[in-house]
């Protein structure tokens, strides 16, 4: 039943094609007023994890979660943590292990399917005691992290979890890193697989006896994940890194509301990542596909500079 028949979201003109919408956001989108304040804490296995926390003096708590290769500084992130400021929550952004822009200390990092870090930061900003409630919204793989913590143990959600929004998630990851192999995601690809390589190589040189480097680096998602995330955190292959983190196995377990948006033309995206049935006979996860948007793109004319997503989310959220 809760499948969003028709989305409020609508493109003009350039950005009905996905890469505009896709890449336009991502080098001219600028977000002003957001005030960060910096706060590392310490994780149960001796590394770190960076927040960057815009306050307004709330009971009410918004946690984000980029996607691969970002950081709390990302424009969605910031446009996030600005709507919900204006509408009266505090807002936390989670910067993954090794993305606040100092490496972090162990040879693991952050992966597409890892929600322990989450767990820990919800704990923890509930130990201040000042929080009432959270919400969680997610992009991209930040969103697939939502999703699956939501579904995984939903028995252990914090009752002050109200629900979780995620926007442009690959939740069927095996089938989303073939998509994102075709040719017209080339670009997508290469930045990515640069940027990855490169934290491997400087693993490597801190990490010299765990860490060994192939005398080719990896070109796809598979090499990559074969190569180092797999072995890395604990999974026999990439193939079985990709099913234990998909969000799309735990979808039928959650017990809060959630709402994953992706656009129809999202070319990171492959047709199981539109679970349809699954939201069809679901009590708490809904699901919006917007005809157009392409990935973590949204593109939004606004007078004030709010994004639909931003409103689409609290909108969510702020129902509960």
């Amino acid at each position: 039943m809760p499948i969003i028949p028709t989305s409020s979201y609508q493109a003009a003109g350039i950005f009905r094609n996905a890469h505009a919408n896709t890449i336009y956001p991502a080098f001219f989108r600028k977000v002003e007023g957001v005030a960060y304040e910096r706060e590392r804490i310490e994780t149960p296995d001796g590394d770190f994890l960076d927040l960057d926390w815009s306050k307004v003096g709330s009971r009410s708590l918004l946690i984000a979660l980029h996607g691969l290769e970002g950081s709390a500084y990302r424009h969605y992130i910031l446009g996030m943590m600005r709507y919900f400021n204006d509408q009266g929550w505090d807002g936390l952004g989670l910067n993954f292990r090794g993305c606040s822009g100092e490496p972090n200390r162990l040879l693991r990092s952050y992966h597409i399917g890892e929600t322990e870090d989450l767990k820990w930061v919800i704990q923890h900003a509930l130990r201040t005691g000042k929080y009432e409630r959270i919400g969680l919204v997610g992009y991209s793989l930040g969103g697939n992290v939502v999703l699956k913590y939501l579904g995984e143990d939903p028995g252990q959600v914090a009752d002050e979890v109200v629900g979780g929004v995620a926007f442009s998630v690959p939740c069927d990851v095996k089938s989303a890193n073939t998509e994102i192999d075709r040719w017209h995601n080339w670009h997508y690809r290469k930045r990515f697989l640069d940027d990855l390589n490169r934290k491997m190589e400087e693993k490597a040189a801190r990490f010299p006896h765990q860490l060994h480097l192939p005398a080719q680096m990896p070109r796809d998602f598979r090499e990559f994940d074969d190569q180092f995330t797999a072995p890395i955190h604990g999974f026999d292959s990439a193939e079985h890194y990709w099913t234990s983190s998909s969000a799309i196995h735990y979808i039928p377990d959650i017990e809060h509301p959630a709402l994953l948006v992706s656009a129809a033309d999202d070319s990171f995206l492959s047709p199981p990542c539109y679970p349809f049935e699954l939201a069809k006979a679901h009590e708490y996860f809904h699901l919006e596909v917007p005809r157009y948007g392409g990935h973590v793109g949204f593109v939004t004319r606004h007078p004030q500079g709010y994004y639909w997503t931003e409103q689409r989310a609290y909108e969510f959220l702020g129902a509960y």
